[in-house]
């Protein structure tokens, strides 16, 4: 149960940047010698083991016969005053530099990723317009921007700015890799399940809308075999691709044992609420405990989930549908089930609770709610069922109790 609320925390990592720290000054200013036949590369490096690797990362990779530099938009300070909280709030602000290539290969080689660059077909004029552009956007008082996970981010930024840069409509293929933002984030996480479970659950129906063509390049691989089919003014934009570093073929972690996953843990919950309720007909006093540990977990997710749906600037944690779960009330039963007194409450609660997974199955059988849920959230939320069924019995217990005793008074 720990871990179903841990795992909520980590889509603050959902990023597809550089390590926190790696902070680094531009060392290409605006004013720098001109001149030099410059070549424009994209350079995608593919997912690493780590969660906020896992969709990879792409930079612009600009060099002449006189220096080889690499602009990033990933990079991000991990010690800035109140990260988690502004990151949690949307107010996720990330940063591009411009330096050495050199020493951008490292991190890359070693985790063993694959490096790759696709040299783009610019004019000269237009290869020193873009540096332009990125020597201007990373001065200091212009490299901070608002980052977005799927919309603003180390992809889309430098595909905007070669867009920018070029005299004549780039068009990318018609194909769409993946229909909605979801499917492609469970492609690049399929073998980290809880990762995905957590996002599935904090992220709502602005995850699920149908893509346009150019919308899922927010994962670089995804916008490197864009580019590699895409068209400039009649001629292949990618005038060449390289292999710069091999890599050791996937990095990213196994798929997880079917055993750890959420939908094993989402079925031993089921099982365990519906012992539940047998426990309190055997007149067993541990039927509480559990009782106690499943609201206070869906509370304390609830307060994360309100409080992202109500407080953060990010556009797809709005609205959410499993609020009407996961919400702070119900820590009312995790705390009333303890007090007789609080039968009321609770009883409120229960018929909340039943109400609320009958209107969800229902809802979710129909076209009303395009948010899609991930398939564990099913045992989970089912296991709501047996539990407030047995609060309703104990409270009717409990009031017929309190009249016996009122009567022989």
């Amino acid at each position: 149960m720990i871990r179903i609320i841990g795992i909520l925390i980590l889509f603050f990592y959902l990023s597809c940047g550089v390590k926190a720290g790696e902070r680094t000054d531009s060392v290409f200013p605006a004013d720098s010698v001109g001149g030099e036949e410059l070549t424009v590369s994209i350079v995608t490096c593919d997912p690493g083991p780590d969660v906020y690797e896992l969709c990879g990362h792409a930079a612009i990779r600009i060099r002449s016969a006189v220096m080889d530099s690499v602009w990033n938009y990933g990079i991000f300070d991990f010690s800035s005053p109140n990260f988690i909280y502004r990151f949690c709030k949307g107010e996720t602000d990330y940063m591009v530099y411009g330096y050495q290539f050199e020493r951008f290969m490292p991190a890359y080689v070693r985790r063993g990723s694959r490096v790759t660059e696709q040299v783009l077909d610019l004019s000269q004029e237009e290869a020193a317009r873009l540096r332009a552009l990125l020597q201007i956007e990373s001065r200091p008082e212009n490299r901070v921007y608002r980052y977005n996970y799927v919309r603003d981010n180390c992809a889309t930024r430098p595909w905007k700015r070669i867009i920018q840069s070029v005299d004549k409509n780039i068009e990318l293929p018609d194909t769409l890799y993946y229909p909605t933002f979801r499917s492609e984030m469970r492609h690049f996480h399929r073998n980290y399940p809880w990762y995905q479970f957590g996002i599935d659950l904090v992220l709502g129906s602005g995850l699920d809308y149908p893509l346009a063509k150019d919308e899922d390049t927010f994962a670089p691989p995804v916008l490197a075999s864009k580019l590699a089919d895409a068209m400039l003014g009649g001629r292949p934009l990618v005038r060449q691709t390289n292999v710069i570093f091999p890599g050791y073929g996937d990095v990213t972690l196994p798929p997880t044992p079917w055993w750890r996953t959420p939908m094993a843990v989402g079925i031993v919950m089921l099982i365990m609420s519906i012992g539940t309720m047998f426990a309190y007909f055997m007149k067993r006093r541990l039927w509480r405990w559990w009782i106690c540990l499943y609201f206070l977990t869906a509370g304390i997710a609830g307060c994360i989930v309100a409080f992202l749906v109500f407080c953060s600037e990010h556009e797809a944690t709005s609205p959410n549908v499993l609020i009407f779960w996961l919400n702070p009330l119900q820590l009312i039963i995790a705390v009333g089930i303890w007090f007789r007194s609080w039968r009321i409450p609770l009883t409120v609660m229960a018929v909340y609770d039943l109400l609320m997974v009958i209107v969800l199955a229902v809802l979710w059988a129909t076209p009303v709610i395009s948010q899609v849920a991930n398939p564990a959230v099913w045992p989970m939320l089912s296991s709501a069922v047996p539990l407030a069924v047995t609060i309703l019995l104990s409270s009717k217990y409990a009031s017929q109790n309190v009249k016996r005793k009122k009567q022989k008074a």
